[in-house]
């Protein structure tokens, strides 16, 4: 996996990596080795909608990784990404070395766009989490730095609407008394228990 050319996963791969993992194992050697595990693929986010993303990123099940250029606007042709406020820290022995930002794909243009069930986390690394003594020279430190801040891994994945559950009403329930959660509100109630520790980081 770590030569240059394009590798394919075998039958039956299951590509299940932790957040550590892909920070220290996939986006680092991305943005500071000339040869890296590429398994995941560079694609433009600009260029496709989420549905349109298996057969083109890393798919495993119902998740979909890539690597993209860091931007501002995360626009599509008929829709957008949009920030939901939640940002979690990614330590890896007991030093911060990156951190996720969470999104929500929108159809059509805002403000009347429509956020979909579609979700992304978006990966990056803290430039100042990594010794730079195994960077080599000042002029390479410079240039990893640089790197770094130009290239974000992305999760991409569906969350489908929740299953009955006693005192939960989901969203789709068109009967009920008006206190239904919406898929977004399931989202938020999905995340780790430990949401207290969940931080804003600076980019």
């Amino acid at each position: 996996m770590m030569a240059c050319g394009s590798v394919n996963l075998p039958p039956g791969f299951c590509f299940s990596p932790t957040d550590e993992e892909l920070l220290l194992h996939f986006l680092y050697p991305k943005t500071s080795l000339p040869c890296h595990p590429n398994i995941i693929p560079d694609l433009d986010l600009s260029l496709h909608h989420p549905w349109q993303l298996n057969g083109k990123a890393l798919s495993s099940g119902n998740q979909h990784y890539f690597f993209t250029r860091v931007k501002e606007n995360r626009s599509t042709e008929n829709g957008y990404w949009k920030e939901i406020g939640v940002t979690e820290a990614i330590v890896s022995a007991s030093e911060k070395v990156g951190f996720k930002k969470y999104l929500v794909f929108n159809h059509g243009e805002a403000p009347q766009a429509t956020a979909t069930s579609w979700f992304m986390q978006e990966y990056h690394i803290c430039s100042s989490s990594f010794s730079t003594a195994s960077c080599g020279s000042t002029r390479g430190r410079r240039k990893s730095d640089q790197c770094r801040s130009k290239w974000v891994l992305c999760k991409v994945y569906e969350k489908k609407s929740c299953e009955p559950k006693q005192g939960v009403n989901c969203y789709n329930d068109e009967n009920d008394n008006g206190t239904e959660l919406s898929w977004l509100d399931e989202f938020y109630m999905s995340l780790d228990d430990d949401l207290e520790e969940v931080m804003s980081l600076p980019n």
